[in-house]
């Protein structure tokens, strides 16, 4: 546990750092993904399932808001409905102006969980996004959560019936009536719908309880919600559905769930606190539940190099540590003599005497200095002579 949340804290760390680079990136992915799998699913228009068209509609949903994503799939699924049949293009126009109109301007903040339903349905997991969402939502997330399964199960309906849909002989009220009936009664997609929504507002509600670990015990409720409407909406309307990929993929599902409640919630329940407080107006009762965390130590490598006064002593005793081939030894050095301002900073007093002996030098640069011992020898002979004399 203490290294899951030493690798948490350094993840957290590093997107608080790179924030303003990781999300653009996320984005591009997210756009990119949800681009490929309509071009893969259907696919009838070569111009949009070119790769540079792809990658130039990803890079601009990467600087642009996250909802441009929903609405430029909007646009390729038109386009590749215009491909099959104008009268399916129209059709498709029409319900995507209706979910818009009616439920999505509710939801504009939360119209991302809509990109994230095909995809989660695509993988064969489709319990995760309802659980995730009721875990990182509110319960207007519930809204296009079901308009993405319906637009999930529009493009299934196109894929599938293309080849009736674009033999010339089958007529326009035809077409129409095949992609409405196909929508309609679709009971499989409509128990998905009513599954997701409960499963957002049981997550929800749960979630926000202030009993412990209420983050955990509304993935299990959620989980068992999704089996449990799956599998009765399966026996009321007798709709095919493997009881063994269901549980296998609803429990992969609360696993994941699990894991992101780790990173995105993470509270250590054995350290709670409950305070109790009033003022003039009001009482106060207050749950603390401190987050689970681990200090992380920082490792820093600090050279010391030696110091101006040891190199200083090093120089003047002529000698030097060196290592070189793997041996350390003391190396002998040549001695430097002092330059005259080491000197004055060593011993000031003698500032004067250099000031003394520098204006002589100037003042006798042209005359010819006499040794001292000869003019101390005429000297000495001369007072000689005097003292004789006056004797």
């Amino acid at each position: 546990m203490t290294t899951f949340l030493e690798v948490k804290q350094k993840i957290k760390s590093f997107y608080g750092r790179y924030e303003i680079y990781i999300v653009p990136i996320l984005k591009f992915i997210l756009a990119l993904i949800s681009f490929v799998w309509i071009n893969s699913t259907l696919g009838f228009t070569a111009a949009l399932t070119n790769p540079f068209v792809v990658l130039i509609l990803a890079l601009l949903c990467s600087i642009l808001p996250v909802n441009l994503i929903l609405y430029l799939s909007f646009v390729l699924v038109i386009g590749h409905c215009y491909s099959v049949g104008i009268e399916v293009a129209a059709f498709a126009l029409v319900l995507v102006l209706f979910l818009l109109i009616l439920f999505l301007r509710f939801s504009s903040k939360m119209n991302v969980v809509m990109i994230f339903t095909p995809l989660a349905m695509g993988i064969h997991i489709p319990a995760l996004l309802p659980i995730g969402s009721g875990l990182m939502s509110n319960p207007l997330a519930a809204i296009p959560a079901g308009c993405g399964v319906i637009f999930y199960y529009f493009v299934e309906l196109v894929q599938e019936q293309a080849t009736v849909l674009q033999n010339q002989d089958t007529e326009m009220l035809q077409k129409i009536k095949l992609l409405s009936d196909g929508l309609i009664r679709n009971q499989e997609m409509w128990i998905t719908v009513v599954a997701f929504v409960a499963v957002i507002l049981i997550v929800y509600g749960i979630r926000t309880r202030f009993f412990d670990y209420a983050w955990r015990a509304s993935i299990v409720a959620g989980g068992v919600t999704y089996i449990f409407l799956m599998l009765m909406g399966s026996l009321l309307l007798n709709v095919q559905n493997s009881i063994l990929e269901l549980a296998i993929f609803t429990v992969v599902a609360i696993l994941i769930g699990i894991l992101l409640e780790l990173f995105v919630f993470g509270g250590d329940y054995t350290r709670t606190e409950r305070l109790e407080y009033e003022d003039d107006e009001y009482y106060y009762y207050v749950k603390a539940v401190p987050k689970a965390t681990v200090a992380t130590s920082e490792r820093n490598i600090k050279k010391i190099n030696a110091t101006p006064m040891e190199q200083e002593q090093t120089k003047k005793n002529g000698a030097e540590y060196v290592v070189a081939h793997g041996k350390e030894e003391w190396e002998p050095q040549a001695i430097v003599p002092p330059s005259r301002e080491e000197r004055r900073e060593d011993h000031p007093d003698e500032i004067s005497t250099e000031r003394i002996d520098s204006s002589w030098q100037a003042n006798g640069q042209n005359e010819e200095a006499l040794p001292l011992e000869e003019s101390m020898d005429v000297d000495f002979e001369k007072k000689l002579e005097e003292s004789l004399k006056d004797l």
